[in-house]
């Protein structure tokens, strides 16, 4: 298995052997990379986990009210049902 202090280390070695403007030339490219992928990532519409976790709690309990309601509708069609086929009196 790779050694991932070793390869630290071999990437530190590299790094300060670059010359200075591949230095400069690969910091100012992290830079604008970062920058792009930030304003994308601005641009698009997400909503934050507490948010999310919020909504989805929201969306459970209205699953089970409208399991409640499905059942208390069902029963009264049911007791709608029975009372038409009484007899008449």
């Amino acid at each position: 298995m790779i050694n991932p202090a070793k390869l630290e280390e071999i990437a530190k070695q590299i790094s300060s052997n670059m010359p200075q403007g591949v230095k400069n030339l690969a910091d100012t490219f992290e830079a604008k990379t970062k920058q792009a992928i930030q304003n994308k990532l601005a641009e698009m519409d997400f909503v934050s986990r507490e948010e999310f976790d919020v909504q989805s709690q929201v969306l459970i309990r209205t699953r089970e009210k409208l399991v409640e309601l499905e059942a208390k509708v069902a029963l009264l069609e049911q007791q709608l049902t029975s009372e038409q086929n009484k007899p008449a009196e």
